[in-house]
């Protein structure tokens, strides 16, 4: 039975630092596919992004996630962009149990406002920037979510015990629904 758990949202969320907690919590593997893709390149984000320009980052992510959404027995958290294409979408709802982890864009500004490695962000205005891509993405981080968790100043374990309770009475129903 495949048990994982996909982590969406935009950058600043939260969802590498409450995915490693999920996971040990859990006994899954983690991943984060941004991380994945650093790895195989051996390159940063933004030296790709200079490189081979976004389209040539979201080609790379495509391809990671096609491949990790086969894995069974994992968390992963994905980039905040990788729903923008619908494959990655469809592969992710294929996967797992799909939580969004909600922030508002000055939630998440506050976050990563010194944060050299995000690309998208090197911007005049960084909080509208994060304000357009939350109005862009959040339609489809809400149509594939089986789980909205805000994100606001709890603390990473409480939300990772958060999600991990309402995902088990998610699975708990579900497992009533095929019974009846």
């Amino acid at each position: 039975m495949q048990k994982n758990i996909i982590l969406v949202g935009l950058m600043g969320a939260g969802k590498s630092t409450i995915g490693r907690q999920l996971a040990r919590r859990c006994k899954l593997t983690f991943y984060d596919s941004d991380h994945v893709i650093v790895e195989r390149t051996g390159v940063s984000i933004p030296t790709i992004f200079d490189i081979e320009g976004e389209d040539g980052f979201r080609d790379r992510e495509a391809q990671i996630i096609e491949e990790l959404s086969q894995l069974d027995n994992m968390v992963l958290a994905t980039g905040g962009g990788s729903l923008m294409r619908e494959s990655n979408r469809l592969n992710l709802k294929d996967a797992g149990q799909v939580v969004y982890l909600r922030a508002s864009a000055e939630q998440l500004y506050s976050r990563i406002r010194h944060d050299k490695n995000r690309p998208l962000m090197q911007t005049e205005n960084p909080l509208q920037t994060l304000r357009d891509l939350l109005k862009a993405r959040e339609g489809h981080y809400l149509e594939l979510a089986d789980l909205v968790v805000p994100t606001g100043r709890q603390r990473a374990s409480t939300i990772s015990r958060h999600i991990m309770q309402r995902l088990k009475k998610l699975q708990d129903k579900s497992h009533a629904n095929t019974r009846t």
